[in-house]
């Protein structure tokens, strides 16, 4: 462990659950990332990326398809544009740049982020969004206790999730894509937008809890010098969080609530 923590394993009863509990005394803030931290939209990304980059190979008449493990190794947790660069390279595939507001039919890194990004919206405007309910459990724990918590996103649709999610209300800061870009902070596995996110609520890093589920973000924090960093393993894998530095891992933000 570093910094101020104090983790412990506890067993609340003979053959109850082993319940992690953090010793939120020892922290003033928590940083949250959002799609598949506190909600499930990790999976509407997973699937738009899928989709766009699949009908993309196909044009293209690449041989190699896109497959599930490609989100986790090149995009999850990166800002969109850097997701479809880092995916280009690994088929060898080198596209220009292009601008932001390239139309998703253009053929640039910005055009297929944007193209990837349409396919994200309708889903989640035809499918909406509920919250983990673990992950509004540790949120109103938090808020009964005083701990201040922000949101950091690469993704730029982070406010219509949260307000899809009934989030929008919770979070005294929220540090997205747009804000990242607007500030020149560098996104994931870069901690500048955690760090940005603490001094807003004037919370030095030590004391300060990064919660992630994806290695970029764990990556993010553990180099940021964070007082805890915890992954939330929603796919990635417990042992590759550690790896990436992850102080502790749970399944469910649940686990982290004191009972």
């Amino acid at each position: 462990m570093t910094g101020n923590t104090s983790p412990r394993i506890v067993m609340p009863g003979c053959g109850g659950p082993t319940l992690l509990r953090v010793n939120w005394d020892d922290f003033d803030t928590a940083l949250f990332d959002l799609d598949g931290v506190l909600t499930p939209t990790a999976d509407v990304h997973m699937r738009a990326w899928e989709q766009m980059f699949s009908e993309f190979l196909a044009s293209r008449g690449v041989s190699e398809p896109y497959i599930e493990q490609d989100y986790y190794a090149y995009i999850d947790g990166k800002p969109r544009y850097d997701g479809v660069r880092s995916f280009l390279a690994s088929r060898d595939i080198v596209l220009p740049d292009g601008n932001p507001d390239d139309g998703p039919s253009v053929e640039t890194v910005c055009g297929l982020g944007n193209r990837k990004n349409d396919v994200f919206s309708s889903v989640l405007e035809s499918e909406g969004v509920q919250p983990y309910p673990g992950s509004v459990a540790l949120l109103d724990a938090l808020a009964a206790r005083g701990t201040k918590i922000a949101v950091v996103s690469s993704s730029r649709n982070a406010p219509a999730v949260l307000q899809a999610a009934g989030l929008a209300d919770r979070f005294e800061v929220v540090v997205d894509g747009s804000v990242a870009s607007g500030k020149g902070l560098a996104g994931k596995p870069s901690p500048e937008t955690f760090v940005f996110a603490a001094e807003q609520l004037n919370t030095p890093v030590e004391r300060a809890v990064v919660v992630e589920d994806a290695i970029s973000g764990v990556e993010a924090g553990r180099s940021g010098g964070f007082g805890l960093v915890v992954g939330v393993d929603r796919g990635v894998g417990a042992d590759q969080l550690k790896l990436a530095g992850a102080d502790v891992v749970v399944t469910d933000l649940a686990e982290l609530v004191q009972r």
